[in-house]
């Protein structure tokens, strides 16, 4: 059975399609996530809305913790890492990954990161071994999950090729710390011209529902081969 992992990080409570001042990356997961059960209703959801119950941000402890190793931990290194365990086993049970992530500052919500700072861990997404010499590191994840990764954005022109597209950190930001764990599969869709909240604004959350609605589709046909209970 398919299982996915579904994470909004948006500030803003509420869906833009259904409350003023909504998020739109909101929306646009839930439209995956609605689209993809009604296609395969039996998929298992995880939901994790780090936008408003963020985790905790990695702290010295956390790191003295991590790299310590796991039959020498104290009580007080499983206490530090213990949401960090839950936020890693949620993502190696998963399929795929559906994360809402909106544009601040020209990068993720901190938010965000702080979810990717704590699933990114030594001996659980990623090796590490002096021994290898001048290649230290190795993913742990293998290559069969897929990232989908929903934004939006108050400008135009982020994304790939477009004037601005130097500016965007969202996805980079994203993608590159889980191809680093091994998770190279991605795909995303963006709302633009957030700020301008004109015909452009309309016209680009038109196009980006599309999108999503061909990614359903997409992934469904990539991971067919895990049938349905």
């Amino acid at each position: 059975m398919t299982k996915i992992l579904h994470i909004d990080s948006s500030a803003r409570p509420g869906r833009s399609d259904q409350k003023p001042h909504g998020s739109h990356t909101r929306r646009l997961t839930a439209q995956f996530i609605q689209n993809w059960l009604a296609k395969r209703p039996n998929t298992e959801i995880i939901y994790r809305d780090v936008g408003a119950n963020p985790p905790q941000p990695t702290t010295g402890d956390w790191v003295h913790a991590a790299f310590t190793n796991p039959e020498d931990r104290e009580t007080w290194m499983h206490a530090a890492l213990r949401e960090s365990d839950q936020l890693v086993d949620e993502l190696l049970s998963a399929d795929i990954i559906v994360a809402g992530v909106p544009m601040y500052n020209f990068g993720m919500p901190a938010q965000m990161k702080a979810w990717v700072d704590n699933i990114v861990r030594v001996g659980r997404t990623f090796g590490f071994d002096r021994t290898r010499g001048d290649v230290p590191y190795w993913p742990m994840i293998d290559g069969n999950k897929s990232i989908v990764a929903l934004s939006s954005r108050g400008d135009y022109g982020y994304g790939p090729d477009g004037r601005i597209a130097h500016m965007n950190f969202v996805e980079g930001g994203l993608f590159t710390p889980l191809q680093y764990i091994g998770i190279t599969d991605h795909y995303g869709a963006a709302i633009e011209y957030d700020e301008f909240a004109d015909e452009r604004t309309q016209a680009s959350i038109h196009a980006a529902e599309q999108e999503v609605l061909g990614l359903v589709d997409q992934l469904l046909a990539k991971h067919s081969d895990i049938k349905a209970a």
